[in-house]
């Protein structure tokens, strides 16, 4: 583990070709890195100094919650000890308590995390139940290879990302992300991904001008799914054109060695799954990521499994066996902070967690089926951290989690007054 801890994360170059609108090939070099810039939009962001990039991490079952959420309020809090792996970071941390979405869902919670909607009342919304990843990645369009990444370790189910036209996303494990990041296809292989492209666009324009002429002859109900379905077709269109502007660019190259397709032990997997992460910011092929921790133990030698340990009922065993756990990934989201933070940001200067947000949580509070008062922190991004805030605990006086969700996103650049259940923002700076 120590080995892969200190593998270099500067130890590759990246050169991307860069499209036609721009006159030249414009480079930020930093500690061993050369980047070109993708696209024009990402130009003028970087002379604002306003690239910024947002991180998720969530789990299945929440967190113990006299472990995880201070007695304190304020600056001068007491560090729970499900937190206390993050003790180094807690002037670039800020930890809330009484957000949640005001729902009761048990387990379906969790995939309401980054949108605080029910897929069934997706329709009464009118960016349906996108997540909150999702509807940035909308915004940044094509600036990266990709508009954002989804990750599980160790079999996360991943339910946090979900499209406005309610598709979850598919999330893709270690050896997958690297080669996503790394792996270049030959020219016979990008010469048949471009065809690829071509059949399915022309596939999406039968489909579409077909469903066009039956428009008119349908009912109302059957209009408004038609609409539905004309929107997905549109989806894939801006997907299929996305993927088509980087597939002869080259992407960055690595001496990072490509992870086994199995990795023998958990914590390994961890700490490869993080410096990927870490590697994906840096080379600037993604500034959007939600990753899962998976439902395995870990190497703690438990004898249960993780959901075992999550319905506890306060027995001190399997209490104990549940913090293990859930202290287990807390010390690999330190740690993946320490990488961000002795990371030189090639985009804007200063290190990479000055410019990235990073939260965790879930949408559901703890493996007992609640969603009340979800387990929620948030480091780095430029915000003002370093406090423990509490939010009203009465039913009738709570501040929605998407009011959080939808500060992030203001924060990250969208200039948007409503997001999901939102009635405003939150002071964080």
């Amino acid at each position: 583990m120590d080995a892969i801890a200190h593998i270099p994360l500067v130890s590759f170059t990246a050169e991307i070709t860069l499209p036609n609108l721009m006159n030249r090939r414009t480079f930020l070099r930093g500690t061993g890195v050369a980047l070109a810039l993708p696209v024009q939009d990402a130009m003028g962001a970087v002379k604002a100094g306003k690239v910024k990039r947002m991180v998720v991490f969530s789990n299945a079952f929440g967190m113990y919650p006299d472990a995880f959420f201070p007695k304190e309020a304020g600056a001068n809090y007491r560090m729970p000890e499900l937190l206390q792996p993050l003790e180094r970071h807690r002037k670039q941390l800020t930890v809330f308590s009484n957000l949640d979405h005001g729902l009761n869902l048990g387990h379906a919670g969790s995939a309401t995390f980054l949108n605080g909607i029910e897929a069934q009342d997706a329709a009464h919304f009118p960016d349906g139940n996108i997540s909150m990843d999702q509807r940035a990645a909308e915004w940044m369009k094509a600036a990266t290879r990709f508009p954002s990444l989804q990750t599980s370790v160790r079999g996360g189910k991943h339910r946090m990302s979900w499209t406005r036209n309610a598709v979850n996303l598919h999330a893709i494990g270690c050896r997958s992300l690297f080669d996503q990041l790394f792996l270049d296809l030959d020219a016979k292989g990008r010469a048949k991904q471009g065809e690829r492209f071509e059949q399915e666009n022309s596939i999406l324009d039968v489909v579409r001008d077909q469903a066009r002429s039956v428009h008119l002859r349908l009912g109302r109900n059957d209009q408004d799914k038609l609409e539905e379905y004309l929107t997905a077709i549109r989806g894939l269109e801006k997907r299929f054109a996305q993927e088509a502007q980087w597939l002869h660019r080259d992407k960055p190259r690595t001496q990072l060695a490509a992870p086994d397709q199995k990795v023998a032990d958990t914590a390994t997997e961890h700490e490869m799954h993080m410096e990927l992460l870490a590697l994906a910011l840096q080379t600037d092929s993604t500034r959007i990521i939600t990753t899962e921790f998976g439902t395995q133990n870990g190497d703690h030698d438990l004898p249960l499994s993780y959901h075992a340990y999550s319905h506890h009922g306060e027995r001190p065993e399997l209490v104990q066996g549940l913090m293990a756990i859930e202290k287990f990934q807390m010390g690999h989201i330190a740690r993946f902070l320490d990488r961000l933070k002795r990371t030189e940001d090639p985009l804007n200067g200063g290190n990479l967690l000055d410019h990235t947000m990073v939260l965790f949580g879930c949408g559901m509070s703890t493996g007992h089926h609640s969603n009340k008062n979800l387990p929620l922190f948030l480091a780095g991004g430029g915000f003002k951290h370093g406090e423990h805030k509490v939010f009203p605990a009465d039913k009738s006086d709570r501040t929605p989690a998407c009011n959080l969700l939808l500060t992030l996103l203001q924060q990250f650049g969208l200039e948007i007054d409503q997001f999901g259940t939102s009635t405003g923002t939150l002071s964080l700076t």
